[in-house]
């Protein structure tokens, strides 16, 4: 009798600690003293599949509905262990003998009388499902797959991947599928201004550890190609580096950091685009003075904590309020207005960084994105660029930004603010910056800059 692996040991104790948590699963993977115990390749696994698992879990239990028995109830941690194995199964191309083996041990280990139902319902899943998402992945590649089979290739919801189609087209969407298959790339910004280095003693010491950079086509940026030992590196404890994707770090440069400058960043959360503008307005010959706001006070600690570390703590202010009553007289006073530009990085559905966050996947609901009901997140965006508007100095800049690849969240909110009263006084800068995830490529994310008419 087969014993089931420590990377799937593992990685079924985090699942079901994500479950009863409710956390995210990357959050769990980071402070995991399991995780640090396993081998690297075991490690590389059990994140694969917990990371799988999270963002196509909607799919998989669809796919166990249709072959475990009606009305049978699965204990949660037996449907884990089921779960981990059809995702093994249907998106690791495990060797159908191997999967099947070692989900049996899985069930057999938690509930031993279930073991015989998970060998016939994976057995069903190798058989009928494997094959069947095997076509949907060739016809993706050939650019002639329907939307349930990019929702088969992908793991995420249908409804989803037919409003990225209908909006942004057949290959965006089919490419945002074909994306979910491998793990985001790496990326980090270097933050040797901000320490009085050199540029390239940063990327020296990456190639040191064996990190394997490459220069990307923003200053200061790499990609990094062998990730694993990133943290173990100390470097982004120490603050030499800070991990970003590269549409993120593109963001924060269309503020267009420089010396002197006086920035409000609103949705400031951690404080990473903070020291990626800062840095920048260094490359640039200096300082320049920011305050940061986010509505949740243990970001802003952290943030404020990471301005410390950095030495900017005297530019950089950190401030808890809700950035949707900035415009009011007291958080108007508090911020010190007016701004030469403001960045609302806003609250979104994250669409464009699921590889990094999966269980957005299946926690996103389409009321989320519906503009009609006050609770969505369109009109929580609409509200912070309103408000943020109010603190941009004569012929300012205003930059309005999501992760999000969906048009309620980005153009809409753009066209939305520009006819509305206080955005009448705005007009656009250049094309809006759009991007969406390819497979090896960054994130998607959205930026649009506006400048206010002169009052």
């Amino acid at each position: 009798m087969a014993k089931a692996a420590a990377s799937r040991r593992v990685a079924l104790a985090l699942l079901g600690d994500i479950r009863r948590r409710d956390a995210y699963a990357r959050e769990v993977l980071r402070g995991s003293e399991r995780m640090d115990a396993l081998e690297p390749r075991d490690r590389a696994l059990a994140e694969r599949l917990v990371m799988g698992v999270m963002g196509s879990y909607g799919l998989l239990d669809a796919t166990l509905g249709r072959h475990v028995k009606s009305g049978a109830r699965l204990e949660p941690r037996v449907r884990d262990a089921l779960r981990m194995s059809t995702y093994e199964l249907l998106f690791l191309a495990a060797p159908d003998a191997v999967a099947v083996s070692q989900g049996v041990e899985l069930v057999r280990s938690i509930r031993p009388r279930a073991a015989g139902m998970a060998n016939a319902v994976l057995r069903k899943v190798a058989l009928e499902d494997v094959p069947a998402r095997a076509r949907a992945v060739e016809l993706a590649h050939g650019q002639a797959a329907t939307v349930g089979d990019l929702a088969l290739v992908s793991g995420y919801p249908a409804w989803l991947l037919e409003k990225i189609w209908r909006q942004r087209g057949v290959s965006t969407a089919t490419a945002f599928a074909l994306s979910a298959l491998d793990p985001a790339p790496v990326f980090v910004a270097d933050m040797s201004p901000l320490r009085g280095r050199e540029e390239g003693e940063t990327r020296s010491v990456l190639a040191a550890q064996h990190l394997e950079p490459h220069d990307t086509d923003v200053s200061g940026a790499y990609r990094i190609g062998a990730p694993a030992g990133l943290f173990r590196s100390g470097l982004v404890q120490n603050g030499d580096i800070v991990v970003a994707d590269l549409s993120a770090q593109l963001v924060a440069l269309m503020v267009d950091p420089a010396p002197d400058k006086y920035v409000l960043e609103i949705g400031q959360g951690r404080g990473t685009k903070s020291l990626i503008m800062e840095a920048a307005a260094m490359r640039r010959g200096g300082a320049m003075r920011m305050v940061g706001v986010d509505a949740l006070a243990h970001k802003t600690k952290a943030s404020r904590n990471r301005m410390r570390a950095a030495g900017i703590s005297d530019r950089v202010r950190c401030l808890t309020l809700d950035g949707t009553t900035i415009g009011d007289g007291a958080a108007a006073k508090e911020l010190e207005g007016p701004f030469d530009a403001v960045l609302v990085d806003a609250p979104c559905s994250g669409t464009g960084t699921l590889r990094r966050h999966p269980e957005r996947a299946w926690a996103l609901v389409p009321g989320d994105v519906d503009h009609r009901l006050s609770a969505s997140l369109p009109s929580l965006q609409l509200s912070l660029l309103e408000a943020a508007a109010s603190q941009v100095g004569d012929e300012g800049l205003l930059c309005y930004a999501t992760c999000s690849v969906l048009r309620e969240e980005n153009e809409d909110i753009v066209e939305a603010f520009l006819a509305s009263e206080i955005g009448s006084g705005f007009e656009r800068v250049g094309e809006p910056f759009v991007t969406s995830p390819v497979a090896g490529g960054p994130d998607g994310h959205f930026c649009m800059r506006l400048r206010s008419r002169r009052r």
